[in-house]
């Protein structure tokens, strides 16, 4: 099977070295043909043009910075669109617009070809290793058709859903990382101003229960199940412990601007009467501003479980 590859940068340069290492015929193409020199040493063919590379192939790889990268590729003049034969399609592994991707796959479709969104997590050690997530949205036939060549770029290919779903899931992935990043930065820059050694401090929290537990398992037991009766730890009880941190943060004049905005969300389930539910009731206050529930059958739930994050 003839395999594409655009963009060996970053990220593209391990995800298309496995794939030339387990024996795909790769047909590259780089803004910079130094970048492809090294495969092309190896057996791949240069393609001077995302159209030349997508007239020689029957799938296709995009790893690209962002959406202006990814729509040029791939509905520009000299773009895949223009070369792709009847049948064939493109994984873009790129994190990406939802809305965009579901634009090019609409197109795609018109001439009988297919798009699927495949943005990956795992850095460049990940890449080069095929320790990958990759989660892949739209025709779930197509995606099963190339499992064994998405295995080969990382060891969690993962069908979602329909076209943008795995763009989605990029972005809450990322979006809920560097959130935390922030007001990870805020509270511990307030434990170092109130004395207490870095290390030290990283130490004592990593084994406490948000150290011990991976973050997105802190959703399963009340906020995934819409489950809050009886608590675990009660909201009250979170909202004195966050007005304590606060208030030792404007003692030591350190801005804690993430933090205030989660001490308004607990007052205002507090204000609802919830100070006896679970901590994690606040988060219901979300789902109502932006008009969705979430709630997922305990049965589904277990065996999400069970599986520990292998697809099904």
């Amino acid at each position: 099977m003839k395999v594409g590859f655009i963009g060996l940068g970053t990220m593209g340069n391990g995800m298309a070295s496995n794939l030339q290492k387990a024996g795909y015929e790769l047909v590259v193409h780089d803004i910079r043909r130094a970048s492809a020199e090294p495969y092309i040493a190896k057996g791949a063919v240069w393609a001077d043009s995302p159209k030349a590379l997508a007239e020689q192939c029957e799938v296709v790889f995009t790893s690209l910075p962002g959406p202006p990268e990814v729509e040029e590729v791939a509905l520009g003049p000299n773009g895949l669109l223009a070369g792709m034969k009847d049948g064939s399609a493109m994984f873009d592994l790129s994190t990406n617009s939802p809305t965009l991707v579901r634009e090019i796959n609409k197109k795609f479709a018109e001439k009988h070809c297919y798009m699927l969104d495949a943005p990956v997590s795992g850095g460049p050690k990940g890449a080069a290793s095929g320790k990958l997530a990759l989660w892949i949205g739209g025709d779930e036939q197509i995606f099963n058709r190339y499992k064994k060549v998405l295995d080969t770029i990382g060891d969690q290919a993962r069908y979602i859903g329909p076209i943008g779903a795995g763009s989605v899931a990029k972005l809450v992935h990322n979006c809920a990382g560097y959130a935390v990043q922030c007001c990870l930065a805020e509270v511990f820059t307030m434990g170092v101003k109130a004395g207490v050694e870095p290390l030290a401090l990283w130490e004592a929290v990593r084994q406490g229960a948000g150290g011990r537990r991976r973050s997105f398992d802190g959703l399963v037991d009340q906020f995934l199940p819409n489950k809050y009766d009886p608590p675990a730890f009660a909201l009250r009880l979170a909202h004195k412990d966050v007005t304590l941190a606060t208030q030792l943060a404007r003692e030591l004049h350190v801005p804690m601007a993430h933090a205030n905005l989660a001490l308004m969300e607990l007052t205002e389930a507090l204000n609802r009467g919830w100070g006896n539910r679970d901590s994690r009731s606040a988060m219901l206050l979300q789902q109502e501003r932006a008009g969705v529930q979430i709630e997922v059958p305990e049965a589904e739930l277990k065996d999400a479980i069970a599986r520990d994050g292998k697809p099904k």
